[in-house]
């Protein structure tokens, strides 16, 4: 077997390492194009788990590298003057040159031989190879002339960064944010990847960097900049430079790895495949684990390389998209630091190693307790003088996780920050909520949620999404919801949301467990379909649904007064809060987006223009709503389309909102169009409501694919939300937040008085199991 390596950085020397071993009788040679001490940067960070990975696919490249590496342990942040550590994070540092060399020994230990300073020919020089492995980096060649192949995407992000060095000692990871004269913020990455010799990745905004007046390519400018404005965390080291000129950090991906070019088995690895923003140490990580993968697939495939070549990509994309998804997440918090700088320094501590939602609240207190601790007692004391409670034990919750605090919305107090999702349950008749929905929402009142949204009730007949969507313009309908609002007030202490919305473009469609959003008949001019309504006349799918009327000024007046009237029907029926739908599509959310709204008059074109007729509704739907009583919007923050909604136009639509007396908004993302790619991830569109709540200036609710209790505690006490709302979750569990107390041993929770019994039984049931896996923890460990 011949296997050519282009490429001798990490990822092509550890590749080339390990298939030797597999195969001692191979032929392979590994091509460089610069010399054997080149290298970029200083020094590089690996994690315990990459060390175990490395332990498990060549133990003597492992003990090499712990020979020569630093180990810390805490993460060290300085933000205004202030310097807190936590501890617990197990990672390891080792200069790039040095593991270089480590895996250069190694390689020449197994007979590899190395052409350095060698341009690559190209593929054509590799015939009669079995296999070509490009591990030619970031900038990849094989990649970049083979592009119809390989599909490569890069997406350019906005922040300046640069590697230095400094000789000087560091106690672990050390992150430091300092402003400059004209009100920029740069970021410090710092850590010590040998005894006296320390790595820093400096990283700012586009537009400090240029007030800075730095060159691309000006390393004594940046290395002076860099010392007068860390002057009190470097202390007096002399800062390194070594190529160090200011980028822009490319995130790549491919959508195949591997390919048959002229005949020719070829496969990406490391950068050449994908990137990673250095935020969470992963370059160099997903470099050497995708050596391992691909030497595994073809352990697993020896006899069909195209197989295994298919089997690595498979085996390794997910892992890939994760660490993707997570650096993007920490990449995106680092461009838009400025947000957090109101932040009490634990706060914004926390935020920050949370960033990339791999630390979370319970992941986090495993690795440092005290910090957790500190951190929750800061939050909800916090929380209780701004609604001016007295910090005192008659408050048991202070001490508790923060999804148990309670929340004030103008008079109404919702017992604590979990919260059920709205979920059409498309069981309505003529818009009449019936036994189902006194189960459905009676249970999840029961189950201990602090705020319990009922389904998109729709405001007229012809508003409706499907035949099957709750209704409230008659007084049936008023009635029949005042059964199930008077249950949970006598049997809970949850609160109930009522939401009313109108479909527009998006109504007349079957049932959620039909054909979604496609015609009721299958037709858009079938039987059973009403007429539609919106601010253009664009369907939501062209040929499938039909095509909507552009509304008028006299349409405009008619659904403004139908929102009222549901809105003084949902306080006689007894709400205690009602939300606005305008996320998703629907009526006045297609008013809100450029995607769906191309009116020319005074309600389209600008962003101003657009929130004209919503704001209107919201207007006269709050003279007419109790004022004593909250109100919210749903909006999505974004359409997860070039040109539409973005999240800066929605902290606009917030401010707009909350001038306009709104007390909350609900944060969800896209179902505009169906032109909508979103980037789905745990908690995915929780970014959004940090946005939104912390640039605009007024509570929010996250909502989307959070699932436990440790996530809503995240978001809470990280500031990413004020209430958090699960969708799925509550339909697995309607007690989901009983059970969260349980496990937490919170016992101050609200169990309805029939079921006390059970509640202790389940304390005692679940702490006993807690306990029994602590124990079986330590054994493993011993």
């Amino acid at each position: 077997m011949r296997i050519d390596v282009i490429g001798g950085g990490p990822a092509g020397l550890y590749s080339a390492i390990l298939l030797k071993k597999r195969f001692p009788d191979a032929a392979i040679e590994v091509t460089e194009r610069n010399r054997p001490d080149d290298t970029f940067g200083f020094g590089i960070v690996l994690s315990d788990e990459t060390l175990a990975n490395l332990e498990r696919a060549d133990p003597p490249t492992r003990r090499a590298i712990e020979a020569g590496f630093a180990y810390w342990d805490d993460i060290l942040v300085q933000y205004k003057g202030t310097v807190r550590r936590s501890s617990g994070h197990g990672f390891s540092g080792i200069g790039r040159l040095a593991l270089l060399h480590i895996l250069q020994a190694r390689a020449e230990e197994l007979g590899i031989p190395v052409r350095y300073q060698s341009e690559d020919a190209g593929l054509s020089s590799h015939h009669g190879a079995d296999l070509v492995i490009a591990a030619d980096g970031i900038n990849s060649a094989v990649r970049e002339s083979n592009r119809e192949r390989f599909a490569p995407s890069v997406d350019l992000r906005t922040n300046r960064f640069t590697w230095l060095g400094a000789k000087m000692n560091l106690p672990g990871f050390y992150y430091s944010f300092r402003e400059d004269a004209h009100g920029g913020i740069w970021n410090m990455h710092a850590y010590q990847y040998r005894p006296g010799e320390c790595t820093i990745v400096i990283e700012t905004t586009d537009a400090a960097w240029r007030a800075s007046g730095l060159a691309v390519d000006d390393e004594a400018g940046t290395a002076a900049l860099v010392e007068r404005l860390f002057a009190d965390d470097l202390k007096g080291a002399t800062v390194l430079t070594n190529r160090s000129h200011w980028r822009q950090f490319p995130t790549i991906s491919c959508k195949t790895w591997h390919a048959d070019i002229d005949g020719l088995p070829v496969v990406l690895l490391g950068d050449a495949a994908h990137t990673a923003h250095f935020s969470i140490g992963s370059g160099t990580k997903l470099a050497l684990e995708d050596a391992i993968a691909l030497d595994e697939a073809i352990g697993a495939r020896p006899d069909d390389l195209r197989a295994a070549l298919a089997l690595y990509q498979e085996s390794r994309r997910d892992e890939v998209g994760r660490i993707q998804h997570s650096a993007n997440v920490s990449l995106v918090w680092f461009e838009n630091v400025r947000r957090f700088f109101d932040m009490d320094p634990i706060q914004f501590e926390v935020s920050l190693l949370t960033r990339s939602k791999q630390i979370t609240y319970d992941n986090l207190r495993l690795r440092d307790a005290g910090l957790v601790e500190a951190a929750t007692r800061w939050w909800n004391r916090g929380e209780a003088a701004r609604f001016g409670i007295a910090a005192s034990g008659d408050q048991p919750w202070l001490d508790a996780p923060p999804m148990f605090a309670p929340l004030r919305l103008r008079e109404m107090w919702v017992p604590n920050r979990v919260v059920v999702s709205p979920m059409a349950q498309y069981s309505a008749v003529d818009g009449v909520p019936n036994d189902w929905h006194l189960v459905h929402y009676g249970s999840r009142a029961l189950g201990g949620a602090g705020l319990v949204f009922v389904e998109m009730t729709c405001v007229s007949p012809e508003g409706r999404i499907t035949p099957g969507c709750t209704g409230l313009w008659n007084t049936e309908q008023m009635l029949a919801f005042r059964r199930l609002t008077d249950f949970v007030h006598a049997n809970s202490q949850s609160k109930l949301c009522m939401q009313i919305g109108h479909a527009g473009r998006k109504g007349s469609t079957q049932v959620g467990w039909g054909r979604m959003d496609w015609p009721i008949g299958e037709r858009a001019d079938g039987e059973g379909n009403w007429p539609l309504l919106a601010p253009s006349p664009i369907p939501y799918r062209d040929g499938v649904n039909q095509v909507p009327r552009e509304m008028s000024r006299a349409d405009m007046d008619a659904v403004l007064a139908q929102f009222v009237h549901s809105a003084r029907l949902a306080d006689e029926a007894g709400f205690d809060m009602l939300e606005l739908h305008m996320a998703h599509g629907y009526l006045l959310a297609s008013f809100l987006s450029p995607v769906t709204n191309r009116r020319t008059d005074g309600y389209g074109g600008s962003l101003a223009n657009r929130m004209r007729w919503p704001l209107e509704v919201f207007d006269a739907v709050r003279e007419a709503w109790p004022q004593d009583k909250p109100m919210s919007v749903r909006l999505s923050a974004t359409d997860w389309i070039p040109g539409g909604l973005s999240g800066a136009d929605s902290v606009e639509i917030a401010r707009a909102f909350a001038a306009a007396g709104c007390d909350l908004v609900d944060v969800s993302t896209g179902q505009t169009d169906p032109a909508s790619k979103p980037v789905y991830g745990r908690m995915y569109q929780a970014s959004f409501a940090e946005q939104i709540r912390l640039e605009a200036g007024i509570a929010t609710m996250a909502v989307g694919a959070v699932t436990s209790a440790d996530q809503v505690n995240t978001l809470l006490i990280s500031g990413r939300a004020d209430l958090v709302a699960l969708a799925r979750p509550h339909l697995a569990d309607p007690y989901f937040t009983l059970h969260a107390a349980a496990e937490a041993d919170w016992r101050g929770i609200g169990w309805p008085v029939q079921y006390h019994t059970g509640a202790s039984q389940l304390h005692t049931t679940m702490q006993r199991a807690k306990q029994d896996a602590a124990r079986k923890a330590a054994r493993v460990k011993a």
